[in-house]
Order: C-alpha cells, then structure tokens, then sequence
C-alpha cells in the first residue's frame, strides 16, 4: 500500500505477508477481462488495452505442479483441505482446473475426512481414501477456529508424512505477525541477507513501523504511545482471514485490557498506513452504484518450492488488488467490504 508522506510523496508500504491460504488467484486472474469488456463497451477501447493481463492461477498452479514432479509418482494426486462450507469454491477450482490441465488430478477433502480415512505407511507415504497424495494444499486450516481436537490429529498426520506441503507448518508460521515484526529488529534482515546491504536497505524501506508488546519496558512503551496516539497505529492479533485488526476507540479498550496481562504477547502494534483516497465506483450487492473515497491494497502473488535445502522455484506469478471505500477500517473481500479490482498504469 502507498503511504502518503507529509511532503506528499508516496512510498510502498508493506502490511503483511500470507504464507497459507492465500485466495482470489483464481478470481484475480479474471477480473482484466470483466474491465477491458466493460470500457470496450463504453467505447473506451484505447483505455481497455491499458488493463494489465494477470493470470496468477496459472502461476500458483505451475509451482504445485513443479512439487507434484519433484514427489516422483505419475498417479499421486493433490489433496486440497477444503472447509464445509466454502463459499469461495470458484477461486480454488480455477486453480485445480489448471492443474487437470496439466493431468494432474485434485480431491477435495475436509481435515474431518483425513482423520478417519488418512493413513501412512512405513515409509510415511501418505493415502486417503487409498489414494497415494503427492501435495496437500492447504485452504482451510490458518484460523484457531478451525481446528478441532480431531482436526489438529489430522493436522499432525499430514505433517509427518512425505507428501509435499502448501504449506508445512513452519511456514505457516513465517507468515505470523509476530514474525514479521522481529524481521523489522535491526540486525535481523542483516544476518538473512549477509553482505547484501542495498537488499536490506530497499526491504527495510518497506517497513511500517513494527513494534512488540513482549512484558517489559519495550513492550510498555509501545502501549503508552499507541494510548497516547491511538490513530497512528493498529493493534494485530496473530490471525489470517481478515476482520481482526483494532482501530481507534476499538484499540484503547483493548489495550487498556490487555496491558498487564501476559495475553498482549499475542499481538503486535503496527505503524498506521495513510494511503492517499481517490474517487472509484464499487460493485457490490445491495449498494447504490456510486463514487465515494476509496484506498487500494496490492498484493503480489508468489511461488517458492525447495527440495530439502536446494531451492527450485522463487518467482512472482500475479498480483491481487482490493479496493474498499475508506469508511470502513478493517475487512476483505470475504467479509463483503472490499472488491476485487485491476491496477491501471498511467
């Protein structure tokens, strides 16, 4: 997202990373054509050509099918975990249409299924329903709320076994809130990136401010600034899936809550990133078509497979934008706030 400094100049601002679950590839890869059809029927032809093509299921299928071949076994399948009641099917089967493409076939699976049909044999080969599973895609499984007793057992097998993971649990933690405020730590991104300061340089500028609330005077210190200024900053759980965030009076009573109990550890306050609004039109159901103020955010969809230590895809396959009227503080696509949109270059 751009942050709008005080001199008026912008600069990319990073809000997070995702590193499970990551959605709307398969509608993002879509909407250009939803926007050139529109202008080209407002006869707007010369401004359609400027939507920038974007086909990130493509790319996010390419990289499980580069972990499907590095498993080694022409009949193995990808496993999705899927939730009950999934309302976002569309987005996955553009995905798993592209992998039939390539004859590499998906089932659909709940952790529930898992439990009682998922096996491993002595040599950790995973099967469900008898069938050998080279790739287990995780859609489902990135909120607490998700897991059950029985699910977390799930969970546990499909870890311990050989299939290849998207993702395994360790990075699913990388993707933490958590983590990526100690990235911000001075000296961190220097012991990753050794001998690379432009690198770090050019990372670290991408930072909002980041800042621990761990017991103790660093932690203490943070919550007395963000009480004492609350619309600087945001207060984050360690969460995925949107509708998290406080902002505001929201924020205070947390805080105010939280701070002398060893609970705050669980959250991190976050620098408040002021993007400049702009006037859009935004389609949704039961809304009167209308200009109002809105804010963009872009993300970047990317690929990384390794083979035990040796890396064998790093590549950006796509980006997703979201755009939301700014009335509303937190909330995605899923939660009906934000719409899926196209950058247009100018």
């Amino acid at each position: 997202m751009f942050q709008q400094n005080a001199d008026g100049s912008p600069a990319l601002k990073q809000i997070e990373i995702n590193t499970i679950s990551a959605s709307f590839g398969g509608l993002a890869s879509r909407t250009p054509a939803v926007h050139r059809h529109v202008l080209s029927v407002l006869s707007k032809t010369k401004e359609a050509a400027q939507i920038l093509s974007n086909n990130p299921s493509k790319g996010l299928a390419l990289g499980i099918a580069k972990a499907w071949e590095l498993y080694g076994s022409a009949n193995a399948l990808v496993l999705l975990i899927a939730q009950e009641k999934e309302r976002n099917i569309f987005d996955q089967r553009a995905i798993e249409n592209e992998l039939l493409a390539r004859n590499i076939h998906v089932i659909r699976r709940k952790f529930e299924d898992v439990s009682e049909k998922g096996s491993l044999d002595q040599d950790r080969k995973l099967f469900v329903d008898g069938q050998e599973i080279a790739v287990v895609y995780f859609r489902d499984g990135y909120m607490p709320s998700h897991y059950s007793q029985q699910n977390w057992e799930a969970r546990l097998l499909l870890e311990r076994s050989c299939a290849v993971k998207c993702p395994d649990i360790a990075t699913q933690l990388a993707g933490t809130k958590k983590v990526q405020q100690e990235l911000s730590r001075v000296g961190v991104l220097e012991a990753l990136l050794p001998g690379q300061p432009e690198a770090v340089a050019r990372l670290r500028a991408t930072f909002a401010g980041l800042y621990s609330l761990d017991m103790g005077e660093e932690g203490d210190q943070a919550i007395t600034e963000a009480l004492a200024a609350p619309s600087r900053f945001v207060l984050k759980p360690q969460r995925e899936g949107g509708g998290n965030n406080l902002y505001g009076e929201e924020m205070v009573q947390a805080l105010e809550q939280l701070k002398d109990s060893e609970e705050r550890v669980s959250y991190i306050l976050m620098e408040k990133i002021e993007p400049e609004p702009f006037g859009n039109c935004l389609l949704r159901p039961g809304s009167p078509v209308q200009v109002v103020q809105c804010i963009s955010e872009l993300g970047i969809f990317g690929v990384y497979v390794r083979q035990g230590k040796t890396l064998v895809m790093n590549k950006h396959v796509g980006h997703l934008l979201r755009t939301k009227a700014i009335e509303h503080a937190d909330g995605g696509v899923a939660a009906g706030v934000a719409v899926l949109d196209n950058p247009y270059p100018v």
